[in-house]
């Protein structure tokens, strides 16, 4: 009688992790993304320091996504030549934030420098998570992303999630802390990221780690929450004295490239649950 009940308790807890024609894992994906004063960097009048002595307040600020893919990590038959982003291959100046500067200009992604490579290291995707419409940085929401081609997983490992960055824009202020100062008053700015809007390319692409087996060991349902903050770090390497014409700021190609690899050096975050 006892091994009865042994055995039913475990079907049902077999049940409870698997069903016969789901996939090994079902992701239901969320992301949020937001921008977030630091108590460290706080000034007067919801201004924000900077390490140039400048000072930033934004008004507004959002950002949209092309997609996020979720990359399962490839074990690769080649030359058994290990990619490896602090040692940038032959062809290749620059790795970080998830890309290599090729020696053309070009921003290649890990896993096709990797796949170029022949050996271990490169990764492919298993789904592309998307979101509708601009997310509001000043008033972040967390939303639902769609998943295509499907929520159901193949059986694999998940290690990194690519945020593919569409477009940024943000406005605001930037003061100048010094005494004397490198130019009087409060100037405006407006960042809008592409400049040429008729590109698909993307305008960054930021990599982050992804904890997620897909197999039957693990219960199916799996809640992925995807988050990105940005602070005032962001305007760090920018010199706005240069920029400043009149009562604004307008951004050169110097500018835009530096808040761009700012931008590529985040790394975004992802926390798993899995259902019971």
């Amino acid at each position: 009688m006892r091994r009865s009940l042994f055995l039913v308790w475990g079907l049902a807890l077999g049940g409870c992790a698997w069903q016969p024609g789901q996939g090994f894992a079902v992701v239901e994906p969320s992301v949020r993304v937001a921008y977030e004063p630091l108590a460290s960097r706080a000034a007067s009048d919801g201004y924000q320091r900077l390490s140039s002595d400048y000072q930033v307040r934004l008004e507004s600020a959002s950002l949209r996504l092309s997609g996020i893919e979720l990359l399962a990590s490839a074990s690769g038959s080649g030359s058994g030549t290990t990619f490896d982003p602090s040692r940038p291959p032959p062809g290749y100046s620059l790795c970080h934030g998830g890309h290599c500067h090729r020696d053309d200009g070009a921003l290649v992604p890990y896993e096709q420098v990797a796949a170029e490579m022949g050996g271990g290291g490169g990764s492919s995707a298993v789904v592309t998570l998307a979101a509708d419409g601009p997310l509001d940085l000043l008033v972040p929401e967390t939303r639902a992303m769609a998943c295509e081609p499907e929520c159901a997983l193949p059986q694999t490992q998940v290690t990194q999630g690519r945020w593919s960055v569409a477009s940024l824009r943000l406005v605001g202020t930037v003061r100048d802390a010094r005494v004397p100062a490198r130019f009087q008053g409060e100037r405006s700015f407006e960042l809008v990221l592409p400049t040429d809007t008729t590109t698909e390319a993307p305008v960054a692409i930021l990599t982050g780690a992804v904890d997620l087996p897909s197999d039957r060991t693990h219960p199916p349902e799996a809640k992925l929450r995807l988050d990105l903050v940005l602070t005032a770090a962001l305007f760090d390497p920018v010199d706005w004295g240069t920029l400043v014409r009149d009562d604004r700021v307008l951004f050169d190609e110097n500018a835009r490239k530096a808040l761009v690899e700012r931008l590529s050096q985040l790394e975004p975050r992802a926390e798993v649950s899995r259902g019971q």
